[in-house]
């Protein structure tokens, strides 16, 4: 469960959280109040005709044929201009709510890019995502149409209510004994649904997570035949899920009921006390019928406001966990004098540096300091868990160091305008990720103005271009989702040649070539030798031939430099280098039996891969 969303310290009311959605409606008062006039005038309408109704009937009843038909005429036009209101109404709501929904999706997702990795790494993809569609949609319904619904009965309950009695108040006091009840049934719906309502919403994005995570992995699922068990761990998740519905179901089919009833207690009595005072002599019989008639328009908002008060709670229920994610603090902020990375020629220099991913957490890096010289290579090696990658991300500022500073070309990240800096820092990941589109726009994805000289040049230099040229359609191809039509090597080639593209002053190597084989290895490497002339690089790798590309080689353990020089020094210096080399020996060893085994074995007559 994505606890650290679920469990926020302080709770904002009910209230408020409605308050703040309302506040959605800021940039539409225009058309907000004209579908309330619109809603006014519709529902005044709606009044006449029962008026002009009732008059019809006294007409019948005295035989005034000629009064009947102007009543009936006047009674047609009426409803024609209410259809037409209504109509007009119905519109300008529509484009209200498209317009809410749009706002809200925007604000959502320009706060999601915003939001630091640390961020990400507390938080799971399928909480974040049912956010952004199934609370969203919840607060859209609401804001464009429940609320102008929910007007519109109140204004109806209130127009009514005054008609009623200025014709007869004794008859209406009846009318509205029953109200105190119902306010109060009301009070109460609204006050046990809310936290229920909200559990469904987190039970909906806990079915969302489970779902996004098997189709995300659905390779491993099926490598491992866990079918079976992720359906199982699925359908625990939606029974959850059923239970939390059903239970709501419970109250809506409880109260709801209960608040159409109520209004039926009215009508029995406005029946019976209504029809004494007509027999009486002391109502006249056409205004018993408009009285009957306008208690009907009254029962009928009175009904619906059981589903109103259950939409604005489930509503502000999705709304409280929208404003959770609205509210998150951005970590990595620029400072409002942010300035950009000066000329320079790409010294990275690390002072005192010490970092947690938590505040309660175990240092990662401790105390770290290290100068990279401009235009050097230096590799960072170590055990796994040594800090080596938290190390290179703290320079591109994806993270804020606990203590300490990090400084690009003399000036510290966290003055920098965050575009300045990341454009010249060029980072390739050891699993690149692709996006569902061309394999130019992939590449140039940071660039979107380069040119296709460009961008062949730096697919050129990350020996990428040879198999681009024999894709179906070259650089135009659609390598599909994640990249899902290219082997793991190509796919690297690609996020090399994305990084290159940008001409960065500082590179950052994550075990680039971690997911290629030895030949295409050899090819990016020598590629590599090219794009890191010039360039400060950091190299992050447990190849020995990768980390050959080094000036410099620095040993990081339990996030502290054990030692650093080059490669005959730490040979002779260090024992956790030479115990790392002569892995990385032992490993090239097996891997070169292995291709000259696969090299001499006979082909297999099925043709398997």
């Amino acid at each position: 469960m994505d606890t650290a969303l679920t469990h926020t310290p302080a709770r904002p009311s009910n209230r408020r959280t409605f308050k703040r959605l309302l506040g959605f409606l800021a940039p539409y008062k225009l058309s907000l109040a004209l579908s309330v006039v619109l809603a006014i005038a519709a529902q005044a309408i709606q009044i006449a005709v029962v008026l002009l109704s009732g008059m019809a009937i006294g007409a019948i009843r005295n035989g005034h044929r000629h009064q009947l038909w102007a009543l009936l005429a006047i009674i047609a036009a009426a409803a024609v201009v209410k259809a037409a209101l209504m109509v007009a109404r119905r519109f300008i709501a529509g484009n209200q709510a498209l317009g809410v929904e749009y706002d809200l999706r925007m604000r959502i997702y320009s706060k999601l890019v915003r939001l630091p990795f640390s961020f990400y790494d507390r938080h799971q993809t399928g909480q974040l995502m049912s956010r952004a569609t199934v609370d969203l949609t919840a607060v859209r319904f609401f804001l464009g149409y429940g609320l102008i619904f929910f007007a519109q009965h109140l204004l109806t309950i209130v127009g009514v209510t005054a008609v009623m009695l200025v014709l007869n108040w004794r008859l209406a006091l009846v009318s509205l004994a029953v109200t105190p009840l119902i306010v109060a049934v009301a009070y109460v719906y609204s006050r046990v649904s809310h936290p229920l309502l909200r559990d469904v919403q987190q039970k909906m994005a806990d079915v969302a997570t489970s779902a996004e995570e098997n189709i995300t992995g659905v390779h491993v699922v099926k490598a491992f035949a866990q079918e079976d068990a992720e359906a199982g761990r699925f359908a625990e998740r939606n029974e959850r899920l059923f239970g939390r519905s059903v239970q709501a179901n419970r109250q809506r089919a409880l109260f709801v009921p209960f608040l159409s009833f109520v209004p039926l207690l009215a009508q029995g009595g406005v029946l019976l006390y209504g029809g004494w005072l007509v027999i009486q002599g002391q109502l006249a019989f056409q205004w018993f019928v408009s009285f009957t008639f306008l208690l009907l328009m009254l029962i009928f908002p009175l009904r619906m406001l059981g589903m109103w008060i259950g939409q604005a709670q489930r509503a502000t229920a999705a709304g409280e966990r929208i404003f959770e994610i609205v509210d998150e603090p951005e970590a990595i902020a620029e400072p409002e004098n942010a300035r950009e990375l000066p000329r320079g020629p790409g010294e990275v220099r690390f002072e005192g540096v010490s970092f947690s991913y938590s505040s309660d957490d175990r240092m990662v890096l401790d105390g770290i300091d290290l100068v990279l010289e401009p235009g050097r290579t230096v590799a960072l090696i170590g055990q796994t868990g040594s800090g080596k990658t938290t190390l290179a991300s703290l320079v591109p500022r994806f993270y804020d160091v606990s203590r300490g500073r990090v400084l690009v070309d003399g000036v510290d990240v966290r003055r920098l305008r965050l575009s300045s800096l990341r454009k010249q820092v060029g980072v390739i990941a050891q699993d690149p990720f692709l996006f569902s589109a061309s394999v130019r726009e992939n590449i140039a994805f940071g660039t979107p103005e380069a040119s296709d000289h460009e961008v062949e040049k730096a697919a050129r230099l990350a020996q990428a271009h040879e198999f681009i040229h024999d894709l179906p359609d070259g650089y135009e191809t659609e390598v599909g989702e994640r990249g899902v039509t290219l082997s793991g090597g190509q796919r690297q080639r690609l996020a090399i040649a994305r990084a290159l593209i940008t001409d960065p002053r500082v590179l950052v190597l994550d075990d680039a070539t971690a997911s290629v084989d030895a030949t295409t290895e050899a090819l990016i490497r020598s590629g590599l030798r090219e794009a890191v002339r010039g360039r400060t690089t950091i190299v992050i790798a447990h190849r020995l031939s990768t980390i050959a590309l080094a000036d410099e080689i620095v040993v990081l353990e339990s996030g502290k430099i054990a030692a650093r020089g080059s490669h005959e020094e730490l040979l002779s210096t260090s024992a956790i280098y030479r115990d790392i080399y002569e892995h990385g020996l032992v490993e090239q060893e097996m891997a070169g039996r292995l291709e000259e085994h696969a090299g001499t074995e006979p082909p297999s007559g099925n043709g398997s891969r």
